[in-house]
């Protein structure tokens, strides 16, 4: 294979990593702890957008309580994030490690 034939082709999957990025933040993951008292949602890049929690657990006897779900909350929904964009991107790099990549 020549040099221009492989530059080539890793411009085309630099250019289908580039698009399944974009498409990974558009696509969103909830995680619920507590019971559903406390509901994230992050998208395919990891950010945290929003965070619902039930009224019923606000108890300003027991801030530690609701802290704890919250952090747990946005720890699993970051989590599956990162497990979904790791999928989505390992359809295209077929496990291949590529540098810099963190999935």
């Amino acid at each position: 294979m020549n040099i221009a034939k492989m530059l080539k082709q890793a411009q085309q999957m630099q250019a289908k990593l580039a698009e399944t990025q974009a498409e990974l933040a558009d696509k969103i993951v909830e995680a619920s702890v507590g019971g559903g008292k406390v509901k994230v949602v992050a998208n395919g890049a990891g950010d945290v957008v929003s965070i619902k929690i039930d009224p019923q657990v606000v108890d300003p006897q027991d801030v530690e309580m609701l802290e704890d779900l919250v952090l747990s909350g946005v720890q699993q929904a970051i989590e599956d994030a990162k497990k979904m964009a790791g999928a989505e991107m390992g359809k295209l790099t077929a496990g291949m490690n590529i540098p810099g990549m963190p999935f």
